[in-house]
This record gives C-alpha cells, sequence and structure tokens, in this order.
C-alpha cells in the first residue's frame, strides 16, 4: 500500500503519482469536491472517487471545511490541473502486471471453481482449480487454504474485464529445455565413405550378407553329410 508523504509538497510539481496528501475540502460540486493540499491550485476528487461504494451526493461523503487524506491520481503541471481519489491506490497498476510473471500472493477467497489471490492489484487474481495442480484435484482445499501465500504465474490479464488469470501448476509443470549439444564437423575421410557407400548403392551390403549366408549353408551342408557317413 501507499506510504504517507513527508513532508508535505509545496509546489504542483512535486507532487507525484500515488502520494499520500493531507488537505481541506473548498468546494462542492455536482461531480466532485475540489481539495485545497497546499501547492497553489486546489485538486479534484472526482464523486467516482470518494468512496469504493457508489455514490449518489458528494455532500453524502464529505462537506466543505472537512479535513480528508487524498492520493495523487494524475498531475498535469501545464494545464495546472490535479486529479485527486479517496480510495487509497493499489500496490500494483494493471499495466503492471503481465503474462508469464511470477508472482507472491495471499489466498484471499475459496470456491468450488479455484481460489482467489491477492496480489495487491485492483482485482485478485483466479487459479482456476484445473490450474492448482499438474494433477486432477477434486477439492481446491487440498492444495490451498485461506489466507496461505502461494506463488503463482501469470497466464492472462484482462484490464477491460479486470481480470487475471493465475496457475500454481505452470511452476509444477516447468521442464528445463534440455542443452543442444552441436555435432563436430565431419573429416575428410569421413565424408569420402559416405560418398563410396551412396555410389554402391543400398544393394551392396544385401548382397555381402547373401554370399555370406550361402557360404555357411554350404558349410554346413557338408559337416552334416561327413557326420551321416561316419555313423554308417
Amino acid at each position: 500500500m501507499s506510504e504517507a508523504a513527508a513532508p508535505q509538497p509545496k509546489r504542483l510539481e512535486d507532487l507525484q503519482r500515488k502520494m499520500k496528501l493531507t488537505g481541506q475540502v473548498k468546494k462542492i460540486e455536482l461531480f466532485g469536491a475540489f481539495v485545497d493540499v497546499g501547492v497553489g491550485r486546489d485538486g479534484l476528487v472526482h464523486i467516482s472517487s470518494l468512496s469504493k461504494r457508489p455514490v449518489n451526493k458528494v455532500e453524502d461523503v464529505v462537506k466543505e471545511g472537512d479535513e480528508v487524506t487524498v492520493w495523487v491520481r494524475r498531475v498535469d503541471t501545464q494545464a495546472g490541473r490535479i486529479d485527486l481519489t479517496m480510495i487509497e491506490p493499489t500496490a500494483l497498476d494493471w499495466d503492471d502486471i503481465k503474462p508469464g510473471q511470477i508472482m507472491t500472493g495471499k489466498v484471499a477467497k475459496i470456491e468450488r471453481f479455484g481460489a482467489f489471490v491477492e496480489l495487491g492489484a485492483e482485482r485478485p487474481g483466479l487459479i482456476h482449480i484445473s490450474e492448482l495442480a499438474t494433477y486432477r484435484v477434486e477439492e481446491v482445499t487440498e492444495i490451498v487454504k485461506l489466507n496461505q501465500e502461494v506463488e503463482v504465474k501469470v497466464l492472462a490479464v484482462d484490464a477491460r474485464k479486470k481480470q487475471i488469470k493465475l496457475s500454481m501448476k505452470a511452476l509444477d509443470s516447468y521442464v528445463e529445455e534440455p542443452e543442444e549439444h552441436e555435432e563436430a564437423p565431419q573429416t575428410a575421410m569421413q565424408i569420402a565413405m559416405q560418398r563410396a557407400q551412396a555410389q554402391r548403392g543400398p544393394g551392396a551390403g544385401d548382397r555381402r550378407s547373401k554370399d555370406k549366408q550361402r557360404q555357411r549353408d554350404t558349410q554346413e551342408d557338408i559337416l552334416s553329410r561327413t557326420l551321416a557317413g561316419k555313423r554308417k
């Protein structure tokens, strides 16, 4: 989470994104509240940034003169514009999360179909039950428990739908690719022998084998007749 800024900045140029500030509500409008944070320009907290819950009227959350804690969303030094929020920003933005990343989080919720893991983003990521292990898992609680710290791999991120798909199986099934060994270059003698064998054709070896077989058959026949004559 964001840490308190100390000391409080005095200039517009000193403001940074996600910086935590203390300010006073100076003016209320239908679309939000203007807050003085001490840099010479009031910042705007849009009605959608007043609370995590839906807000119908700005006055339901803040009044003029209230001291509030805000965080910097955006700063336009050229236009002198400051966008603020009263919703504490997350540690990770959607652009910070990429497929293939290995991250550590805490199991925030368990469902029959998987486990939601808090990573520090706007929404927790989901490990589907099929991504918990390399084998078939019948119950999610066989693998993870509530509030357990787990290591996961990001499979996919959809900022528009605010979805993060995670996997523990992808970590277990990772196998390092074997190193490829280059074959030693052939010598001139080896190349010459290969060419000679190619010229003789594929039938040369077969003929030699047949000749040897015939010789063995003849020798065995002579030996058999000799033995038969001795027995007589």
